[in-house]
């Protein structure tokens, strides 16, 4: 018994290797081409794979770009603790460095635009995010670290719509290279109408708390 579980848990883990690099070339070949310019064929051969392999673990390209988006925020980690208005901040810094060099924010950048191909409104990644931070922000209004009245779902919103017309922006005029600057200065627009005067005072928004080493 003890043998059988052994080979199955040795197959389980191949599986999950498997489905890590399939989905590690199709957010590169996403990120290169976008949702229409790309196909399984390609994703395969960048993945080392036969497209028998590769339908062993995604369905179609619909499924893949449906994972890559999902797996945005587990790509989001901050590099320093924090909670409340501070990991909000932190979490948008640290999303703008990663844009620079992991494939996958780079995917869900780049099928931003083209998600009702793939996903229902209900599941699309500007939800996912504004959920992400409006989980922040409701903490934040708990803490008094942000005006009582606010709406924290609509600042959410509003932080979510402003880092993904940032990014879009970026892409054409930097490569988006200058992401980090732009959202930094989003914040500081937006702070001092949503933050009280103490928690204004406590915020950071330098590169350390973004740039992961």
């Amino acid at each position: 018994m003890t043998e059988i579980t052994g080979r199955r848990e040795v197959k389980q883990e191949r599986a999950a290797r498997t489905r890590g690099i399939v989905a590690r070339s199709a957010a590169e070949v996403f990120a290169e081409s976008g949702f229409a310019g790309a196909s399984l064929t390609r994703i395969a051969q960048r993945a080392g794979l036969t497209l028998g392999a590769m339908y062993f673990h995604f369905e179609g390209k619909e499924a893949l770009a449906r994972e890559i988006v999902r797996a945005q925020p587990d790509h989001v980690t901050p590099p320093i603790a924090s909670r409340g208005l501070q990991h909000a901040v932190d979490v948008t810094l640290t999303w703008a460095h990663g844009l620079v060099r992991d494939p996958f924010l780079l995917a869900g950048a780049r099928l931003v635009a083209e998600q009702g191909s793939f996903m229902s409104p209900a599941e699309n990644s500007h939800q996912q995010w504004t959920q992400v931070i409006a989980v922040d922000l409701q903490v934040a209004q708990r803490e008094r670290e942000m005006r009582a009245r606010l709406d924290v779902s609509a600042v959410a919103r509003l932080v979510v719509n402003a880092c993904t017309g940032a990014q879009m922006h970026a892409q054409v005029e930097s490569g988006r290279r200058d992401m980090p600057g732009r959202v930094r200065e989003m914040w500081g627009i937006l702070l001092p109408a949503v933050a009280t005067p103490s928690a204004m005072k406590r915020i950071q928004l330098d590169d350390s708390r973004g740039l992961c080493e």
